[in-house]
């Protein structure tokens, strides 16, 4: 989780909304990534979305059940039905999203084989979204 805030620190330099995300395949981190929406004017373009073409593209198969994704943030539901097609075998949240989290429509948009384990590194991934969202309203 550390290297997903890593990325998510590269968003907040780059005025993004500070989210990252790592695959990891074995012990091997092969996908790093983070939102890019405003670099790509892209509403699509967050950091798990990224980080799924990259590990798919190193591996060399949309499939990646024998991966990790480490997120800062719950996935939305439109990152946790991507997650569904590439059949991710474990999801590692951060900070729940109680606005935009997927579990808020639908805990059946993951795949039924992907684990799921939350709130590692809470208390600083909620951080850096709260202090960063503070600071754009004022």
């Amino acid at each position: 989780m550390k290297e997903a805030l890593r990325e998510a620190y590269k968003a907040l330099v780059r005025d993004e909304v500070p989210v990252g995300a790592v695959i990891v395949w074995g012990d091997r981190i092969i996908a790093r990534a983070h939102n890019l929406t405003e670099r790509l004017n892209d509403g699509t373009a967050h950091a798990e979305m990224q980080a799924y073409t990259a590990a798919s593209d190193y591996i060399g198969s949309k499939y990646l059940q024998e991966c990790t994704l480490y997120v800062t943030i719950e996935p939305c539901a439109m990152c946790a039905a991507a997650s569904f097609w590439t059949r991710i075998g474990r999801i590692v949240y951060g900070a729940k999203d109680d606005k935009r989290g997927y579990s808020l429509i639908s805990k059946n948009l993951l795949h039924p084989a992907t684990m799921v384990k939350s709130g590692v590194l809470e208390q600083e991934c909620g951080s850096l979204l709260k202090n960063f969202f503070l600071n754009k309203r004022q």
